[in-house]
């Protein structure tokens, strides 16, 4: 299979999402210039890049305020070149895209893979599934557990109250949005408790949503959740995701 697909590409070199040879599979060269990958220094509790090593694994928010999830981390910064990215698997059912976000979070946290006992995605509720037809967060978190040989548990936590859209909401309001919409069913607890759970998702905006997925997780028994990420916002302003 890898030869054919080589003798393929040759044949039909492979195109990005914006139509020009791909660098990657996915990405032009162009478009990959464009991404900001957070290769430097991060906060080890929310996966915020630092602008120099500060030889302190957190930053203050997160000593002011300690969240739910143990450790996070994002493989690029949100922003008016990864957005499009993101939106094209999230509404635009360019599924194909999840290998390469799965690759991208591999090369992010290679640290919170390697002491994953399980790989939990944010779930949908079933009513905006239907409609959607597929959860972003399960089409990155399913190849994402394969490659790195972890158990993929697609409906440990499921969400129980179909939410409003976060989108346009203070971090107050996302919060009270999502307050209790998560559970670890009954029938599922013996699949969380005692582990260390790796939550994935798309974009982390306030964390509002991990948060309410990693309390649901512990309270199961989970000993730890850690949550890895897409892409992540820098500043707390409203952006359309």
């Amino acid at each position: 299979m890898g030869l054919g697909r080589g003798l393929l590409d040759l044949i039909l070199p492979p195109r990005a999402f914006d139509g020009e040879p791909a660098l990657t599979p996915g990405l032009s060269a162009g478009a990959w210039s464009r991404i900001v990958f957070l290769d430097g220094p991060v906060c080890d509790g929310c996966g915020a890049p630092f602008p120099f090593d500060q030889g302190e694994p957190l930053c203050a928010l997160c000593l002011a305020r300690p969240r739910a999830f143990a450790r996070a981390r994002a493989a690029c910064l949100y922003d008016e070149h990864s957005r499009d990215l993101v939106l094209k698997l999230k509404h635009a059912d360019r599924t194909d895209l999840s290998g390469l976000f799965a690759r991208w979070i591999s090369r992010a946290a290679p640290d919170l893979l390697e002491t994953a006992q399980a790989v939990v995605p944010v779930p949908m509720h079933p009513a905006r599934l239907l409609r959607r037809r597929y959860n972003q967060a399960a089409e990155i978190a399913r190849p994402l557990a394969r490659a790195a040989g972890r158990p993929y548990l697609a409906d440990a936590l499921v969400r129980k109250r179909d939410t409003a859209s976060q989108g346009g909401k203070s971090a107050d309001g996302r919060r009270r949005n999502v307050a209790a919409a998560f559970v670890v069913p009954e029938s599922k607890r013996r699949q969380i408790e005692g582990k260390r759970v790796l939550l994935v998702d798309d974009v982390l905006t306030t964390g509002a949503t991990a948060e309410g997925c990693a309390r649901a997780l512990l309270a199961a028994g989970a000993s730890a959740v850690d949550l890895t990420v897409v892409a992540r916002v820098t500043e707390m302003r409203s952006r359309p995701i």
